[in-house]
C-alpha cells in the first residue's frame, strides 16, 4: 500500500485503519488529502479487508476544509471551482461506495466536511463533547457536495433545519438525529467501543457484509417495483453460495462457520 502524507495507514488482521493526519490544521483536508483519500479508496482490498476505520489524529476529527486550500479558490474561475469540486464529490463517493464497512471513530469536532465524513461511515461512534456543524452558509456558501449524504444519513426534515442555520450542535442531537449511532464518555471508552464494533463485524459473513452494503444502496436508490426483483434474486444469490451455505449449515448443527473460528 502506498505511502501518503496527510494520511496514516495501518492493516493488520483485515482492519484497515486510515487516521487523517493533519493536526496542525484540525484534520482540515486540502487538496493533497483529497487525492491521497482518492487513491487508497480506489484501491482497497475487499479480500484482504474486513472493516475500515477512519479517524482524525489530535484534538479533532476534522474541521472540514483547509482555509489555505480555500483562499486559493477565492480567485478561482468557474471552472476551477467545478474541477476542485467534482475530486472533493469523487472522494466522497468511493468512502460512500467503500466495499467493506467503514466505521468512524469521532472526537472533538466534525465541522462542514467532517460531517460529510462521519456520514459516509456504515457506522460512527462518536466521543461525548463532540461539536458538529454544517456552518457552509456562514460563509456564503453550500454544503453541497455532501448534501447527498448528509441528507440520506439524517433526513430531509434535520437537514433543513442544520443546512439553513449552521448552527452547531452536541452528541446527543447527532445521535437523536441518526448522525451517530453511539456515544461514549471517555477515549478509552471510544476505542474499546470501536473495537466492540469490528468484532461485530467480523463475526459476519464477509461476503455478506459486503452484498449487504450494494442492497441497501440498491434499495434506497429505486421505488419498490423496481427493489422487489433485487431483493429476491439478492436472497436466492446468497442461499445458494458457498458462504451461505456454509453460514446456514454451522447455525444449524450448532457450529461456528469459518469466518469466525479464524478470529
Amino acid at each position: 500500500m502506498a505511502a501518503y502524507k496527510t494520511l496514516e495507514i495501518e492493516h493488520a488482521d483485515g482492519v484497515l485503519t486510515v487516521t487523517l493526519n493533519r493536526p496542525e490544521v484540525h484534520n482540515a483536508f486540502n487538496d493533497e488529502l483529497i487525492a491521497e483519500a482518492i487513491d487508497l479508496f480506489s484501491s482497497i482490498d475487499a479480500e484482504a479487508t474486513r472493516v475500515v476505520v477512519l479517524k482524525g489524529t489530535g484534538k479533532n476529527f476534522c474541521a472540514g476544509a483547509d482555509l489555505n486550500w480555500m483562499s486559493r479558490m477565492v480567485s478561482y474561475t468557474r471552472d476551477e471551482n467545478v474541477r476542485d469540486s467534482s475530486k472533493l464529490a469523487k472522494m466522497y463517493a468511493l468512502m460512500n461506495e467503500c466495499p467493506v464497512p467503514l466505521v468512524g471513530r469521532i472526537h472533538g469536532a466534525a465541522i462542514g466536511g467532517g460531517v460529510g465524513l462521519v456520514s459516509v461511515c456504515d457506522i460512527a461512534v462518536a466521543l461525548e463533547g463532540t461539536q458538529f456543524g454544517l456552518s457552509e452558509v456562514k460563509l456564503g456558501i453550500l454544503p453541497a457536495v455532501i448534501s447527498p449524504y448528509v441528507i440520506a444519513k439524517i433526513g430531509q426534515t434535520h437537514a433543513r433545519a442544520l443546512f439553513l442555520t449552521g448552527e452547531r450542535f452536541d452528541t446527543e442531537r447527532a445521535l437523536r438525529i441518526g448522525l451517530v449511532h453511539r456515544v461514549v464518555d471517555t477515549v478509552e471508552a471510544l476505542d474499546a467501543a470501536v473495537y466492540e464494533t469490528v468484532t461485530q463485524l467480523k463475526t459476519s459473513g464477509p461476503e455478506a457484509v459486503r452484498e449487504c452494503k450494494k442492497l441497501i444502496a440498491h434499495v434506497a436508490s429505486h421505488n419498490l417495483i423496481d427493489a422487489i426483483p433485487y431483493t429476491i434474486e439478492a436472497i436466492a444469490t446468497r442461499r445458494t453460495s458457498e458462504e451461505g451455505q456454509e453460514g446456514m449449515k454451522a447455525f444449524l448443527n450448532k457450529g461456528l462457520a469459518a469466518w469466525i473460528s479464524k478470529n
